[in-house]
Protein backbone atom coordinates (compact mmCIF):
# COMPACT_ATOMS: atom_id res chain seq x y z
CA UNK A 1 0.00 0.00 0.00
CA UNK A 2 1.21 3.23 -0.86
CA UNK A 3 0.83 6.00 2.02
CA UNK A 4 0.91 9.29 -0.12
CA UNK A 5 -0.95 12.78 0.27
CA UNK A 6 -2.98 11.58 -2.63
CA UNK A 7 -2.86 11.80 -6.09
CA UNK A 8 -4.78 11.60 -9.48
CA UNK A 9 -4.13 8.64 -12.11
CA UNK A 10 -3.54 10.79 -15.58
CA UNK A 11 -6.52 11.25 -17.23
CA UNK A 12 -6.82 12.26 -20.96
CA UNK A 13 -8.41 15.49 -20.84
CA UNK A 14 -9.27 18.28 -17.55
CA UNK A 15 -10.81 21.58 -17.52
CA UNK A 16 -11.31 24.16 -14.99
CA UNK A 17 -14.08 24.62 -13.02
CA UNK A 18 -14.03 27.04 -10.08
CA UNK A 19 -10.56 26.16 -9.55
CA UNK A 20 -10.71 22.36 -9.55
CA UNK A 21 -10.25 19.61 -11.85
CA UNK A 22 -12.92 17.55 -13.85
CA UNK A 23 -12.77 15.12 -16.24
CA UNK A 24 -13.62 16.07 -19.24
CA UNK A 25 -16.14 12.95 -19.74
CA UNK A 26 -19.20 12.02 -18.18
CA UNK A 27 -20.03 13.32 -15.49
CA UNK A 28 -19.55 10.90 -12.59
CA UNK A 29 -21.94 9.45 -10.94
CA UNK A 30 -21.86 9.71 -7.26
CA UNK A 31 -22.91 7.45 -4.27
CA UNK A 32 -22.73 8.89 -0.25
CA UNK A 33 -22.97 5.90 1.81
CA UNK A 34 -23.37 6.61 5.71
CA UNK A 35 -23.01 3.78 8.72
CA UNK A 36 -24.89 4.86 11.86
CA UNK A 37 -22.67 4.89 15.33
CA UNK A 38 -19.93 3.06 13.28
CA UNK A 39 -16.64 3.58 15.26
CA UNK A 40 -13.34 5.06 13.93
CA UNK A 41 -11.91 1.34 15.15
CA UNK A 42 -14.96 -0.61 14.15
CA UNK A 43 -13.50 -2.24 10.05
CA UNK A 44 -10.40 -4.31 9.67
CA UNK A 45 -9.07 -1.59 7.54
CA UNK A 46 -8.91 0.64 10.28
CA UNK A 47 -7.20 -1.97 12.53
CA UNK A 48 -9.99 -4.38 14.22
CA UNK A 49 -8.47 -7.73 14.52
CA UNK A 50 -12.36 -9.26 15.07
CA UNK A 51 -14.71 -7.89 13.21
CA UNK A 52 -14.78 -9.38 9.74
CA UNK A 53 -15.44 -6.49 7.00
CA UNK A 54 -14.23 -8.38 4.08
CA UNK A 55 -15.78 -5.39 1.41
CA UNK A 56 -14.89 -2.24 3.19
CA UNK A 57 -11.46 -3.74 3.61
CA UNK A 58 -11.00 -4.56 -0.30
CA UNK A 59 -12.99 -1.20 -1.35
CA UNK A 60 -9.62 0.72 0.77
CA UNK A 61 -7.25 -1.28 -1.33
CA UNK A 62 -9.18 0.14 -4.02
CA UNK A 63 -9.34 3.84 -3.20
CA UNK A 64 -7.83 6.03 -0.63
CA UNK A 65 -8.69 5.55 3.17
CA UNK A 66 -8.50 8.71 5.47
CA UNK A 67 -6.98 8.49 8.86
CA UNK A 68 -8.60 11.75 9.96
CA UNK A 69 -11.59 12.03 8.54
CA UNK A 70 -14.57 13.87 10.65
CA UNK A 71 -18.50 13.66 11.18
CA UNK A 72 -19.74 17.70 11.62
CA UNK A 73 -21.04 16.99 15.10
CA UNK A 74 -20.94 13.86 17.07
CA UNK A 75 -24.55 12.66 16.84
CA UNK A 76 -26.71 12.07 13.39
CA UNK A 77 -29.20 14.54 12.51
CA UNK A 78 -26.46 17.83 12.46
CA UNK A 79 -23.69 15.41 10.41
CA UNK A 80 -26.30 14.55 7.62
CA UNK A 81 -27.12 18.02 7.54
CA UNK A 82 -23.99 19.44 6.71
CA UNK A 83 -23.02 16.80 4.08
CA UNK A 84 -26.32 17.68 1.96
CA UNK A 85 -25.19 21.68 2.96
CA UNK A 86 -21.66 22.06 3.31
CA UNK A 87 -22.71 24.00 6.15
CA UNK A 88 -21.89 22.85 9.86
CA UNK A 89 -24.92 22.39 11.78
CA UNK A 90 -25.40 25.30 13.76
CA UNK A 91 -25.54 27.49 10.56
CA UNK A 92 -28.03 25.19 8.60
CA UNK A 93 -30.08 25.16 11.79
CA UNK A 94 -30.17 20.88 12.44
CA UNK A 95 -28.07 21.08 15.74
CA UNK A 96 -29.52 18.00 17.62
CA UNK A 97 -30.96 14.77 16.71
CA UNK A 98 -34.23 15.09 15.68
CA UNK A 99 -37.08 13.07 17.69
CA UNK A 100 -39.95 11.28 16.27
CA UNK A 101 -42.93 14.59 15.34
CA UNK A 102 -40.17 17.06 16.26
CA UNK A 103 -40.51 20.60 14.73
CA UNK A 104 -36.34 20.33 13.77
CA UNK A 105 -36.19 19.52 10.38
CA UNK A 106 -33.51 20.56 7.50
CA UNK A 107 -35.15 23.89 5.97
CA UNK A 108 -36.27 24.20 2.47
CA UNK A 109 -34.21 27.59 2.55
CA UNK A 110 -30.93 25.23 2.67
CA UNK A 111 -29.56 24.74 -0.70
CA UNK A 112 -28.46 20.80 -0.75
CA UNK A 113 -26.60 18.69 -2.50
CA UNK A 114 -29.72 17.01 -4.38
CA UNK A 115 -31.36 19.77 -5.45
CA UNK A 116 -28.47 20.92 -7.13
CA UNK A 117 -27.67 18.17 -8.57
CA UNK A 118 -30.95 17.29 -10.24
CA UNK A 119 -31.19 20.53 -11.34
CA UNK A 120 -27.48 19.89 -13.56
CA UNK A 121 -29.43 16.57 -15.07
CA UNK A 122 -28.43 14.42 -12.43
CA UNK A 123 -31.24 11.25 -11.29
CA UNK A 124 -31.02 11.69 -7.36
CA UNK A 125 -32.39 8.78 -4.58
CA UNK A 126 -32.35 8.64 -1.41
CA UNK A 127 -32.55 4.89 0.69
CA UNK A 128 -32.41 4.45 4.22
CA UNK A 129 -32.39 6.81 7.22
CA UNK A 130 -33.61 10.00 6.90
CA UNK A 131 -33.56 11.70 10.23
CA UNK A 132 -33.94 15.22 8.37
CA UNK A 133 -37.19 16.02 10.03
CA UNK A 134 -40.18 14.82 12.80
CA UNK A 135 -42.28 13.33 10.34
CA UNK A 136 -41.91 11.49 6.75
CA UNK A 137 -45.62 12.07 6.40
CA UNK A 138 -45.63 15.35 7.22
CA UNK A 139 -45.66 18.04 4.74
CA UNK A 140 -46.01 21.20 6.57
CA UNK A 141 -41.95 19.44 6.83
CA UNK A 142 -39.55 19.40 3.94
CA UNK A 143 -39.00 15.69 2.54
CA UNK A 144 -36.47 14.18 0.89
CA UNK A 145 -38.52 15.17 -2.34
CA UNK A 146 -38.63 18.88 -1.49
CA UNK A 147 -34.81 18.88 -1.04
CA UNK A 148 -34.09 17.19 -5.22
CA UNK A 149 -33.92 13.42 -4.29
CA UNK A 150 -36.36 12.09 -7.05
CA UNK A 151 -37.07 8.50 -5.61
CA UNK A 152 -37.10 8.19 -1.94
CA UNK A 153 -37.11 4.82 0.51
CA UNK A 154 -36.61 6.17 4.37
CA UNK A 155 -37.04 6.00 8.24
CA UNK A 156 -37.72 9.15 10.51
CA UNK A 157 -34.87 7.44 12.15
CA UNK A 158 -33.92 3.82 13.74
CA UNK A 159 -35.78 1.01 11.93
CA UNK A 160 -39.00 -0.14 14.06
CA UNK A 161 -39.01 -2.33 15.88
CA UNK A 162 -35.28 -3.12 15.16
CA UNK A 163 -32.84 -3.71 11.93
CA UNK A 164 -35.07 -7.23 11.79
CA UNK A 165 -38.41 -7.65 9.79
CA UNK A 166 -38.88 -3.41 10.49
CA UNK A 167 -42.26 -2.01 10.02
CA UNK A 168 -41.31 1.98 9.75
CA UNK A 169 -40.03 2.97 5.95
CA UNK A 170 -41.52 5.00 3.70
CA UNK A 171 -41.57 4.84 -0.05
CA UNK A 172 -41.95 8.03 -1.64
CA UNK A 173 -44.40 9.57 1.37
CA UNK A 174 -46.18 5.95 1.26
CA UNK A 175 -45.83 3.83 3.97
CA UNK A 176 -44.74 0.13 3.27
CA UNK A 177 -45.71 -1.45 5.94
CA UNK A 178 -44.38 -4.52 7.33
CA UNK A 179 -40.79 -5.92 5.37
CA UNK A 180 -39.00 -9.02 5.52
CA UNK A 181 -35.45 -9.47 6.51
CA UNK A 182 -32.53 -7.01 7.55
CA UNK A 183 -32.68 -3.25 7.42
CA UNK A 184 -29.08 -2.85 5.62
CA UNK A 185 -29.95 -5.35 3.35
CA UNK A 186 -33.30 -4.06 2.69
CA UNK A 187 -32.42 -0.48 2.00
CA UNK A 188 -29.36 -1.21 -0.05
CA UNK A 189 -31.77 -4.09 -2.30
CA UNK A 190 -34.28 -0.72 -2.25
CA UNK A 191 -30.72 0.94 -4.20
CA UNK A 192 -30.22 -1.82 -6.76
CA UNK A 193 -33.78 -1.59 -7.99
CA UNK A 194 -33.46 1.90 -8.34
CA UNK A 195 -30.32 1.49 -10.38
CA UNK A 196 -31.53 -1.41 -12.39
CA UNK A 197 -35.47 -0.42 -13.15
CA UNK A 198 -36.25 3.72 -12.19
CA UNK A 199 -33.25 5.66 -12.90
CA UNK A 200 -33.06 6.80 -16.37
CA UNK A 201 -29.62 5.38 -17.46
CA UNK A 202 -29.13 8.34 -19.98
CA UNK A 203 -28.50 10.53 -17.10
CA UNK A 204 -25.71 10.47 -14.27
CA UNK A 205 -27.00 9.65 -11.00
CA UNK A 206 -26.70 11.12 -6.96
CA UNK A 207 -27.23 8.22 -4.53
CA UNK A 208 -27.45 8.42 -0.86
CA UNK A 209 -27.28 5.25 1.19
CA UNK A 210 -27.82 5.63 5.12
CA UNK A 211 -27.81 2.46 6.85
CA UNK A 212 -29.00 1.69 10.63
CA UNK A 213 -26.37 -0.36 11.28
CA UNK A 214 -24.92 -0.49 13.80
CA UNK A 215 -27.22 1.66 15.52
CA UNK A 216 -29.61 0.07 18.38
CA UNK A 217 -31.86 -1.83 18.39
CA UNK A 218 -29.07 -3.83 17.08
CA UNK A 219 -30.76 -7.58 15.89
CA UNK A 220 -28.07 -8.77 12.81
CA UNK A 221 -29.13 -11.93 10.79
CA UNK A 222 -27.80 -16.13 11.48
CA UNK A 223 -25.42 -15.98 8.62
CA UNK A 224 -23.49 -12.87 10.13
CA UNK A 225 -23.53 -13.94 13.14
CA UNK A 226 -22.62 -17.48 12.93
CA UNK A 227 -19.20 -15.70 11.64
CA UNK A 228 -18.40 -15.21 15.57
CA UNK A 229 -19.10 -18.80 17.21
CA UNK A 230 -16.83 -18.27 20.06
CA UNK A 231 -18.47 -14.44 20.81
CA UNK A 232 -22.05 -16.29 20.89
CA UNK A 233 -21.10 -18.72 23.49
CA UNK A 234 -19.13 -15.95 25.68
CA UNK A 235 -21.00 -12.61 24.87
CA UNK A 236 -23.75 -12.83 22.47
CA UNK A 237 -24.68 -8.95 22.65
CA UNK A 238 -21.27 -8.65 21.87
CA UNK A 239 -21.43 -10.75 18.79
CA UNK A 240 -24.76 -9.18 17.81
CA UNK A 241 -23.01 -5.99 17.69
CA UNK A 242 -20.15 -7.42 15.70
CA UNK A 243 -22.50 -9.04 13.37
CA UNK A 244 -23.96 -6.14 12.93
CA UNK A 245 -21.08 -4.29 11.19
CA UNK A 246 -20.60 -7.54 8.99
CA UNK A 247 -24.30 -6.95 8.02
CA UNK A 248 -23.36 -3.59 7.00
CA UNK A 249 -20.33 -4.78 5.28
CA UNK A 250 -22.25 -7.43 3.09
CA UNK A 251 -24.70 -5.14 2.44
CA UNK A 252 -22.35 -2.54 1.15
CA UNK A 253 -20.47 -5.62 -1.16
CA UNK A 254 -23.71 -6.52 -2.47
CA UNK A 255 -24.23 -2.40 -4.05
CA UNK A 256 -20.25 -2.28 -5.05
CA UNK A 257 -21.13 -5.19 -7.06
CA UNK A 258 -24.09 -4.50 -8.75
CA UNK A 259 -22.26 -1.42 -9.79
CA UNK A 260 -19.82 -3.72 -11.67
CA UNK A 261 -22.55 -6.07 -12.92
CA UNK A 262 -24.10 -2.43 -14.85
CA UNK A 263 -20.67 -1.60 -15.82
CA UNK A 264 -20.96 1.87 -13.56
CA UNK A 265 -17.52 1.09 -11.51
CA UNK A 266 -15.31 3.35 -13.64
CA UNK A 267 -17.23 6.38 -13.62
CA UNK A 268 -18.62 6.39 -9.88
CA UNK A 269 -17.56 8.27 -7.29
CA UNK A 270 -18.26 6.43 -4.00
CA UNK A 271 -18.08 7.79 -0.72
CA UNK A 272 -17.79 5.41 2.27
CA UNK A 273 -17.95 7.09 5.77
CA UNK A 274 -20.07 7.40 9.40
CA UNK A 275 -22.01 9.84 11.30
CA UNK A 276 -20.33 10.37 14.53
CA UNK A 277 -18.43 7.81 16.69
CA UNK A 278 -19.95 4.58 18.73
CA UNK A 279 -22.75 4.60 21.58
CA UNK A 280 -22.39 3.43 24.99
CA UNK A 281 -19.08 2.46 26.88
CA UNK A 282 -18.25 -0.19 24.97
CA UNK A 283 -18.37 -2.53 27.43
CA UNK A 284 -21.58 -4.41 28.13
CA UNK A 285 -24.38 -4.80 25.74
CA UNK A 286 -24.27 -4.48 21.94
CA UNK A 287 -22.87 -1.20 22.23
CA UNK A 288 -19.29 -2.54 21.63
CA UNK A 289 -18.22 -0.31 18.85
CA UNK A 290 -14.54 0.64 19.21
CA UNK A 291 -13.12 4.10 18.66
CA UNK A 292 -9.79 2.54 17.66
CA UNK A 293 -8.25 3.19 21.18
CA UNK A 294 -9.43 7.37 21.17
CA UNK A 295 -10.43 9.76 23.67
CA UNK A 296 -14.75 9.83 23.80
CA UNK A 297 -17.43 8.30 21.92
CA UNK A 298 -20.56 9.24 20.81
CA UNK A 299 -22.07 13.27 21.98
CA UNK A 300 -18.51 13.52 23.08
CA UNK A 301 -16.44 16.49 20.98
CA UNK A 302 -12.98 14.85 22.06
CA UNK A 303 -11.70 12.48 19.03
CA UNK A 304 -13.58 9.07 19.60
CA UNK A 305 -17.11 10.95 19.01
CA UNK A 306 -16.26 12.62 15.69
CA UNK A 307 -13.55 11.07 14.28
CA UNK A 308 -14.78 8.30 11.87
CA UNK A 309 -13.50 5.85 8.86
CA UNK A 310 -13.72 7.57 5.43
CA UNK A 311 -13.06 6.19 2.47
CA UNK A 312 -13.34 7.29 -1.06
CA UNK A 313 -13.31 5.42 -4.91
CA UNK A 314 -12.76 6.72 -7.68
CA UNK A 315 -10.88 4.75 -10.63
CA UNK A 316 -8.86 5.93 -12.84
CA UNK A 317 -8.98 8.99 -10.49
CA UNK A 318 -7.59 7.82 -7.68
CA UNK A 319 -5.05 5.55 -6.94
CA UNK A 320 -5.28 2.49 -5.20
CA UNK A 321 -4.30 1.52 -1.71
CA UNK A 322 -3.29 5.40 -1.24
CA UNK A 323 -3.52 6.45 2.78
CA UNK A 324 -4.16 10.25 2.97
CA UNK A 325 -3.44 11.58 6.59
CA UNK A 326 -4.43 15.04 6.08
CA UNK A 327 -8.18 16.16 7.78
CA UNK A 328 -11.65 15.82 6.59
CA UNK A 329 -14.92 16.78 7.42
CA UNK A 330 -18.40 15.66 6.73
CA UNK A 331 -18.88 18.91 5.23
CA UNK A 332 -16.39 18.78 2.93
CA UNK A 333 -18.38 16.32 0.70
CA UNK A 334 -20.60 19.00 -0.72
CA UNK A 335 -18.42 20.79 -2.60
CA UNK A 336 -16.06 18.01 -3.56
CA UNK A 337 -19.32 16.30 -5.53
CA UNK A 338 -20.29 19.85 -6.73
CA UNK A 339 -16.59 19.98 -8.06
CA UNK A 340 -16.82 16.25 -9.34
CA UNK A 341 -20.09 16.85 -11.00
CA UNK A 342 -18.70 20.42 -13.03
CA UNK A 343 -21.83 22.39 -11.16
CA UNK A 344 -21.24 25.52 -9.60
CA UNK A 345 -21.39 25.67 -5.67
CA UNK A 346 -23.94 28.65 -4.19
CA UNK A 347 -22.27 31.96 -4.27
CA UNK A 348 -25.00 33.50 -1.25
CA UNK A 349 -23.76 31.87 2.13
CA UNK A 350 -21.41 30.57 4.01
CA UNK A 351 -20.26 27.27 2.99
CA UNK A 352 -18.31 25.62 5.86
CA UNK A 353 -16.81 22.85 3.77
CA UNK A 354 -14.08 22.85 1.44
CA UNK A 355 -13.84 21.28 -2.26
CA UNK A 356 -10.99 18.18 -1.64
CA UNK A 357 -10.53 17.40 -5.67
CA UNK A 358 -6.83 19.18 -4.97
CA UNK A 359 -6.15 17.06 -2.32
CA UNK A 360 -6.87 13.90 -4.64
CA UNK A 361 -4.62 16.08 -6.86
CA UNK A 362 -1.85 15.61 -4.67
CA UNK A 363 -2.11 19.24 -3.86
CA UNK A 364 -2.21 21.35 -0.02
CA UNK A 365 -5.79 21.56 1.22
CA UNK A 366 -6.29 25.01 2.09
CA UNK A 367 -9.36 25.93 4.59
CA UNK A 368 -10.53 29.09 5.02
CA UNK A 369 -12.86 27.95 8.12
CA UNK A 370 -11.07 25.59 10.64
CA UNK A 371 -13.00 22.85 11.46
CA UNK A 372 -15.38 23.65 14.04
CA UNK A 373 -18.13 21.18 16.44
CA UNK A 374 -20.71 22.65 18.43
CA UNK A 375 -22.93 19.99 20.42
CA UNK A 376 -25.42 21.30 23.64
CA UNK A 377 -25.73 18.02 25.49
CA UNK A 378 -21.85 17.19 25.06
CA UNK A 379 -20.77 15.30 27.92
CA UNK A 380 -18.95 17.56 30.78
CA UNK A 381 -18.35 21.27 30.50
CA UNK A 382 -16.83 21.39 27.05
CA UNK A 383 -19.35 21.87 24.28
CA UNK A 384 -17.40 23.64 21.59
CA UNK A 385 -13.98 22.74 19.59
CA UNK A 386 -12.33 23.51 16.74
CA UNK A 387 -9.28 22.39 14.96
CA UNK A 388 -6.26 24.06 13.11
CA UNK A 389 -3.83 22.21 11.75
CA UNK A 390 -2.49 19.86 14.01
CA UNK A 391 -4.19 21.80 17.17
CA UNK A 392 -7.64 21.27 18.95
CA UNK A 393 -9.31 23.61 21.34
CA UNK A 394 -12.29 22.54 23.33
CA UNK A 395 -14.51 25.10 25.72
CA UNK A 396 -17.48 25.14 27.45
CA UNK A 397 -20.09 27.65 26.22
CA UNK A 398 -18.93 30.66 28.77
CA UNK A 399 -15.31 30.04 27.10
CA UNK A 400 -14.12 30.13 30.76
CA UNK A 401 -12.94 26.58 30.39
CA UNK A 402 -10.51 25.27 28.04
CA UNK A 403 -8.23 22.35 27.02
CA UNK A 404 -6.03 22.75 24.17
CA UNK A 405 -4.35 19.06 22.67
CA UNK A 406 -1.57 18.82 19.41
CA UNK A 407 -3.58 15.70 17.51
CA UNK A 408 -0.03 15.45 15.53
CA UNK A 409 1.94 14.06 18.63
CA UNK A 410 -1.30 13.16 20.91
CA UNK A 411 -4.27 12.01 19.28
CA UNK A 412 -5.67 9.98 22.29
CA UNK A 413 -5.92 13.75 23.63
CA UNK A 414 -4.10 12.66 26.99
CA UNK A 415 -1.89 15.73 27.06
CA UNK A 416 -3.84 18.97 28.09
CA UNK A 417 -1.72 21.69 26.83
CA UNK A 418 -3.18 24.68 27.52
CA UNK A 419 -0.67 26.06 30.47
CA UNK A 420 2.43 25.07 28.36
CA UNK A 421 1.28 27.11 25.25
CA UNK A 422 -0.44 30.09 26.35
CA UNK A 423 0.18 31.66 23.34
CA UNK A 424 -1.37 29.32 20.65
CA UNK A 425 -4.94 28.94 23.52
CA UNK A 426 -5.41 32.58 23.15
CA UNK A 427 -5.30 32.18 18.99
CA UNK A 428 -7.15 29.46 19.00
CA UNK A 429 -9.29 30.78 21.67
CA UNK A 430 -9.99 33.82 19.47
CA UNK A 431 -10.64 31.95 16.28
CA UNK A 432 -13.42 30.05 18.23
CA UNK A 433 -15.09 33.01 19.84
CA UNK A 434 -15.29 34.66 16.44
CA UNK A 435 -16.80 32.02 14.19
CA UNK A 436 -18.63 30.75 17.00
CA UNK A 437 -20.44 34.41 17.36
CA UNK A 438 -20.49 34.27 13.51
CA UNK A 439 -22.38 30.85 13.13
CA UNK A 440 -24.77 32.04 15.75
CA UNK A 441 -25.99 35.18 14.09
CA UNK A 442 -26.43 33.38 11.25
CA UNK A 443 -28.28 30.33 11.51
CA UNK A 444 -31.56 29.76 13.44
CA UNK A 445 -32.30 30.15 16.80
CA UNK A 446 -34.19 27.33 17.85
CA UNK A 447 -31.50 25.84 20.22
CA UNK A 448 -32.02 28.90 22.65
CA UNK A 449 -35.11 27.63 24.04
CA UNK A 450 -34.97 23.69 23.21
CA UNK A 451 -35.44 21.43 26.32
CA UNK A 452 -34.44 18.09 24.55
CA UNK A 453 -31.17 16.32 24.49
Amino acid sequence: MRKMTATFLALATVLAWGGTLVADQARPNVIIFLADDLGYGDLGCYGHTVIKTPHLDRFAREGMRFTQCYAACPVCSPSRAAILTGRTPYRNGVFTWIPANSFLHLRSSEITLPRLLREAGYCTCHVGKWHLNGNLRDPKQPQPSDHGYDWWFATQNNAEPSHHNPVNFVRNGQSVGKLEGYSALLVVQEAIQWLRKHRDPRKPFFLTVWTHEPHLPIESAPEFLALYPELLRSDPDRAQHHANVSQLDHAFGNLMLTLDELGLRNNTLVVFTSDNGPEGAGTKGRTRGSTGGLRGRKRSLYEGGIRVPGIIRWPNHIAPGTVCDTPIIGSDLFSTVLAAAGVAAPKDRKLDGVNLLPLLAGKPLTRSIPMYWRYHAAPGPFKVALRDGDWKILADLNFTQFELYHLGNDPKETQNLADKHPNKLHELRTRLQQLHEEIEKEGPDWWKNYKGS
